[in-house]
């Protein structure tokens, strides 16, 4: 059985948890979808809208990602590392 996309209100509490975790309050923003004129501060529904569109098309591409490491030949390489030189003497 397939899995059922989310609802819109169903992003909307999603998208307003993990800003709410960052102290980013949307209510904040003008209502409705056309920009505050005096700040030119976007509407919450475009906003919304903007960051819905943006969950819905990226989130299953970054879930569907592997790493290369699945490939044996690829599975040998030696990890990136910040300091190889640290490495490089530490192996001979």
């Amino acid at each position: 059985m397939a899995p059922t996309p989310p609802t819109d209100a169903e992003l909307d509490v999603m998208i307003r948890a993990r800003l709410a975790s960052l102290g980013i309050d949307l209510d904040q923003l003008p209502p409705g979808t056309a920009p505050d004129p005096a700040t030119g501060a976007p509407g919450r529904d475009s906003v919304l809208a903007s960051l819905r569109s943006f969950v819905r098309g990226s989130v299953t591409a970054i879930a569907a990602y592997r790493l290369p490491g699945a490939d044996p030949a690829l599975s040998q390489q030696p990890a990136p590392m910040l300091y190889p030189s640290i490495s490089t003497e530490w192996r001979k």
